[in-house]
């Protein structure tokens, strides 16, 4: 890749100046905001993307070792094969006053990847989705408290564990979640544990058990779990009658065609799907056990959108491809490749850095002033022509050349870092504000 010119006046820049004046936050998604990355240099917003390339309002091309679309193109983008299949139910009609019949056929197939499930609902996105979930289990239990563990989106339930403790989310995942708006009703019903802590949970479960309506947990993002972990949460989800809800928004179709409770041996009574199950078309799928899905018909959940008919068939058409070529060996084995290249590069250079994740979601993160560095790394990285960051999310559009490339380029940057932290003045190399970590308001 050759070197592109970082600019504060770019079309994109001076787009997302006029966005911050007229779109509260800049954006709807936290994790695109620009001030996360290269504050003031970041491009921004994109006027193309194919495979996994990028082109910036200014025509600047880009290959994205990051997080293909917040890991929701596992494919890679504008996948043909999908784009077909959307492209022939939009010429069908998309929307109608009757419902898609592939609703069924994609309900049947998500109960054939997971045998253990009986019904399926759907949503548009991961939050939504996650909220007809604790909706169920609250309608099929009768009781209120959600003992959770991981980041699980932007709704009132998750949030709510804030209102009593405004640090108690901060250790999952985004710090500084704030819980302004959410009534104040809902303090006490929701509570954090952390993952792997099964102590923690235990106490809650004590403390709690009474009145507990369910347990939500990610089956993996940045550690996978201990032997006895979920094994002890099962135990206990079983004895109080209450579902275990697995999070898969960002941890299913990476290990397998599928959940990764299935790769990892969890058994849950809930899954929820969203983000990769249609490489890029907004779908959500909610799978479980008859005994608590039913519970959806005794309670309103409702909304025209989501029988909406182009996410049902870009995901049959995603889903189809990913078990047809094998995708998710191919993510593994890409992730592999790019946790090993950072080991050996760090090590080569006397970078002290902290590598986490199974293989297709890895992170990375740098011991010393790890904002400044993450900074200086997107900054280094996006001049040699890559979207990079603390995170890669791999895509079967990641081929070899694409790697070899990335860590060629990370090779150059990991030894201007390692050399700056020596003398001091990685501050001076950067040219612009340091990126934000969690959540925080924008001027």
């Amino acid at each position: 890749m050759g070197n592109c010119e970082l600019k504060k006046n770019g079309k994109g820049q001076e787009l997302y100046k006029k966005a911050k004046q007229i779109i509260p936050g800049g954006g709807q998604l936290l994790s695109k905001r620009p001030e996360k990355f290269l504050p003031e240099l970041w491009p921004a917003y994109y006027s193309k993307a194919k495979g996994c390339e990028i082109w910036d309002l200014d025509g600047n091309k880009y290959i994205d070792m990051s997080t293909m679309g917040i890991g929701a193109c596992i494919l890679g983008y504008s996948d043909d094969d999908v784009n077909a299949a959307v492209e022939e139910v939009i010429r069908a009609g998309s929307m109608s006053s009757l419902m898609a019949p592939e609703e069924v056929e994609l309900a049947n197939l998500l109960l054939e990847l997971h045998p253990w499930a009986e019904m399926v609902r759907y949503a548009k996105g991961g939050g939504d989705a996650m909220s007809v979930a604790v909706r169920i289990a609250r309608a099929a239990t009768q009781k209120d408290i959600i003992l959770f563990c991981g980041y699980h989106g932007w709704h009132d339930w998750y949030l709510s564990a804030n209102l009593g403790d405004t640090a108690a989310l901060d250790g999952q995942l985004l710090p500084g979640l704030s819980p302004v708006g959410v009534a104040r009703g809902l303090k006490n019903t929701s509570y954090p544990f952390y993952y792997n802590c099964k102590d923690e949970f235990l106490k809650l479960v004590e403390k709690y058990e009474c009145n507990i309506a369910g347990v939500v947990l990610e089956a993996a993002r940045n550690m996978t779990p201990e032997s006895d972990f979920f094994f002890t949460i099962e135990k206990e989800t079983k004895r109080l009658g209450v579902p275990l809800i697995i999070d898969e928004v960002t941890s299913g179709f990476r290990l397998n065609c599928g959940g990764a409770c299935e790769y990892l041996g969890i058994h849950p009574d809930i899954a929820v799907f969203a983000k990769g199950i249609a490489n890029g078309f907004p779908v959500a799928a909610i799978i479980g056990k008859k005994k608590f899905m039913d519970a959806a018909q005794d309670s309103f959940i409702s909304s025209t959108f989501w029988t909406e008919r182009i996410g049902f068939a870009a995901a049959i058409a995603s889903i189809k491809k990913m078990r047809d070529n094998n995708v998710q060996k191919h993510l593994v084995e890409c992730g592999k490749q790019i946790q090993l290249g950072w080991t050996v590069l760090a090590k080569k250079h006397n970078l002290n850095i902290h590598i986490s994740g199974i293989y297709p979601l890895s992170h990375i993160s740098f011991t010393h002033a790890p904002l400044e560095l993450k900074t200086l790394f997107c900054q280094e990285m996006l001049r040699r022509g890559f979207i990079a960051s603390d995170a890669y999310y791999a895509s079967y559009a990641h081929k070899k050349e694409h790697i070899n490339a990335y860590l060629e380029a990370v090779d150059e940057v990991f030894a201007i870092m390692s050399k700056a932290i020596k003398d001091n003045n990685y501050k001076d190399l950067l040219l612009g504000p340091v990126c934000q970590g969690g959540f925080v308001r924008l001027a």
